[in-house]
């Protein structure tokens, strides 16, 4: 009777989670997938193929947009690393115990308000009137006011500031389970700060780092709001092309192909990292 109430009481402990992955997931993206395989030859009339996705891989520009949100992600995901590693360290190995809890509290501010609030943050620090362009004018940098929007470097900036908490966060778990031991035994055995880092921290980091690019990588590359408002019309993100094809052309069986193409090639993206770091989803995600 005992393993009963026990089994009982799994499977309602996730049955909230089993429900919230098959309604809002699975069953989503078999329907996206059954719409992307559609071809409309009439008024509710519809024949079924690949004829939709050999067309995306027919047009160069859908191609090269897809390739240049992987590019430009990967990017992202290369600098919020850059960026976010010594935070992270600092916070796990370096703060005082007293302070680690608000310094971590520091990194969730942003996350206090929504992706949109946060764009538009940006369009008031950087647009020609913004806050950057007239300070400038008004120290004599420069002689007339810089519009430093619509343009790659601000959406990048843009998306490294939404996505680098989620680098941080599983940095900074990973880094906090490192013995200081294996740091000065390091140092003991005459080490430099740069072999100590390249053979000992970075190595045990390995799964944090993977991890984070993980959820880095997928943010950037499904995001939309960020691209949008700050690179404006040169911003060519493939979730512009998705948002296009089923809001603006209403063309959903384009839009799903779209989708689907966006989630195996980021899925792919992300099983060649897994590939050349050695790691696995068990390893790093997934980790205890």
């Amino acid at each position: 009777m005992n393993r009963d109430a026990g089994r009982l009481s799994l499977i309602l402990l996730f049955a909230p989670f089993a429900l919230w992955i098959g309604l809002l997931i699975v069953l989503p993206q078999i329907g996206i997938g059954y719409v992307s395989l559609r071809e409309k030859v009439g008024i509710n009339e519809y024949e079924y193929g690949f004829s939709n996705y050999m067309a995306f891989f027919g047009e160069p520009i859908y191609r090269n947009t897809l390739l240049r949100t992987a590019w430009m992600s990967i990017l992202v995901t290369a600098l919020a690393l850059v960026m976010g590693f010594p935070v992270a360290y600092y916070i796990a190995k370096m703060a005082r115990r007293q302070s680690r809890a608000a310094l971590f509290l520091m990194c969730l501010i942003p996350l206090w308000v929504s992706d949109l609030v946060r764009a538009y943050g940006w369009i008031v620090l950087l647009r020609e009137t913004g806050v950057i362009s007239t300070t400038l004018v008004d120290l004599g940098i420069i002689s007339q006011p810089v519009e430093m929007l619509y343009n790659d470097i601000t959406v990048i900036i843009g998306l490294v500031y939404t996505v680098i908490l989620f680098m941080i966060v599983p940095l900074v778990s990973t880094l906090q389970g490192m013995d200081d031991a294996l740091l000065e035994a390091g140092y003991n055995l005459g080490g430099s700060r740069w072999t100590v880092f390249r053979r000992i921290i970075v190595p045990y980091a390995m799964p944090g780092i993977v991890s984070g690019c993980i959820i880095t990588f997928m943010l950037a590359a499904g995001s939309y709001l960020t691209p949008i408002l700050l690179g404006g019309k040169n911003s060519s993100w493939f979730t512009e092309q998705i948002y296009n094809q089923f809001i603006t052309r209403y063309n959903w069986e384009y839009g799903a192909t779209f989708g689907v193409l966006l989630l195996v090639f980021t899925s792919f993206v992300v099983w060649a990292g897994l590939k050349l770091t050695g790691q696995s989803l068990a390893t790093t995600v997934a980790k205890d």
